[in-house]
C-alpha cells in the first residue's frame, strides 16, 4: 500500500521533472495536495487505496464551507484539479486499480471578464515611474516591458539580459518552458536601453555577477514580490484609485490590441496561450465596450422615453 504522503511526493516529482512545470506551478500543486492530505487524515485515510469516490466528492464542499478562510469556487476548482491529476497519475503508474477522482467535477465558476484599465490609465501609470534615480529608471523599464509584451510577472523577472534579442524583441519563457518571441515597441525599447546603460550597471556592481535582466538595489535578481511592489507604488503615485496588479497590464495589453484591430490568434501567440478559447474571453471585453459606445453615440440605439 502507498501512503497518501508518498503518493503525493511521487506525483510532485513527476510534474516537476518529467512534465517540466515551473517551480511556482509545482509549489501550487504541493499546497493543493497538502489540503487533500489534511482532508483524508480527518477521515482516517492513511493509504491511497482507502480513498473512495465519496471522499473526493466531499472535498470541494469541505473546502468551501470550512470555518477558517473558506475557498472561493475558483480556488476549489484549482485544488480539485490537482487531486484529479494525482489520482490519474497513480492509476497510470499502476499504484491504484481505479481512479476514484475521475468523475469529480469542480463547482461552476461565475463568468468573470478580465480586468483591464484604459490607455489613459496605463499612460498615467507609466508616467508615475518618471525620474532619473536608478530605481525609477528600472521601474519604468519593467512596467513598459510588462505592458508592451503582455508578459506574466514571473516571465518578466525570469528574463536574462540575453533574452532581449536585437534590442527590439524579447524572448519569453511561459508555462512548461514554452518559448515565444514578442516585439517590444519603441517606448519599451527606449526604457530598456536607458535602464541597461544608466541603472543596471550600478545595481550589478552591488552584488554577485548575474545574467538577470531586472535587478534589485542589492544586485540580485528582482523578485516577483518586489515587482508587485513596484507596480503598486506606481499606481498609488498615479492616483488611479483602483487595485492594479501585474496581470492587469497583461489583460490591458490583450484588450487594447483587440480594440486596435489585432487578430485574436495573433494575440493568442503573443500571450502564450495554448488554446485560442482562452484568448477569446478578451473579445467579450471589447464587445462590451463597443456595445456601450454604440448605445451612447447612435441616435436610434435606445428606445424613446
Amino acid at each position: 500500500m502507498t501512503s497518501v504522503e508518498e503518493a503525493s511526493a511521487r506525483y510532485l516529482r513527476h510534474v516537476s521533472v518529467e512534465r517540466g512545470l515551473s517551480p511556482n506551478t509545482a509549489a501550487a500543486y504541493r499546497r493543493d495536495l497538502v489540503l487533500w492530505q489534511e482532508h483524508l487524515a480527518g477521515l482516517g485515510r492513511t493509504s491511497v487505496d482507502e480513498v473512495t469516490t465519496a471522499d473526493v466528492a466531499a472535498f470541494p464542499v469541505a473546502l468551501a464551507t470550512r470555518a477558517e478562510r473558506p475557498l472561493r469556487a475558483s480556488s476549489v476548482a484549482r485544488v480539485l484539479s490537482s487531486v484529479r491529476g494525482l489520482h490519474a497519475f497513480l492509476l497510470e503508474e499502476g499504484l491504484l486499480e481505479a481512479d476514484v477522482a475521475a468523475s469529480a467535477r469542480p463547482p461552476k465558476l461565475p463568468a468573470r471578464l478580465p480586468k483591464a484599465i484604459s490607455i489613459a490609465q496605463v499612460e498615467a501609470l507609466l508616467a508615475a515611474t518618471d525620474g532619473d534615480e536608478p530605481a525609477r529608471v528600472r521601474d519604468k523599464a519593467l512596467l513598459e516591458l510588462l505592458y508592451a509584451t503582455g508578459a506574466r510577472v514571473s516571465e518578466a523577472v525570469s528574463l536574462n539580459v540575453d533574452d532581449v534579442v536585437d534590442g527590439d524583441v524579447v524572448r519569453l519563457f511561459g508555462k512548461g518552458g514554452k518559448q515565444r518571441l514578442v516585439p517590444l515597441g519603441s517606448y519599451a525599447r527606449r526604457a530598456l536601453d536607458g535602464y541597461l546603460v544608466r541603472a543596471r550597471p550600478e545595481f550589478s556592481a552591488r552584488g554577485e555577477a548575474t545574467p538577470a535582466l531586472f535587478l534589485g538595489v542589492r544586485g540580485a535578481r528582482l523578485s516577483r514580490q518586489n515587482a508587485w511592489l513596484v507596480l503598486r507604488a506606481a499606481a498609488e503615485r498615479a492616483e488611479l484609485g483602483i487595485d492594479v496588479s501585474p496581470h492587469t497590464l497583461r489583460h490591458s495589453f490583450a484588450t487594447h490590441l483587440l480594440e486596435g484591430g489585432a487578430d485574436v490568434r495573433v494575440v493568442q501567440e503573443l500571450l502564450g496561450h495554448s488554446s485560442v478559447a482562452t484568448t477569446q474571453i478578451y473579445t467579450l471585453v471589447t464587445a462590451d465596450a463597443l456595445r456601450d459606445m454604440y448605445s451612447t453615440a447612435h441616435p436610434r440605439a435606445r428606445r424613446p422615453v
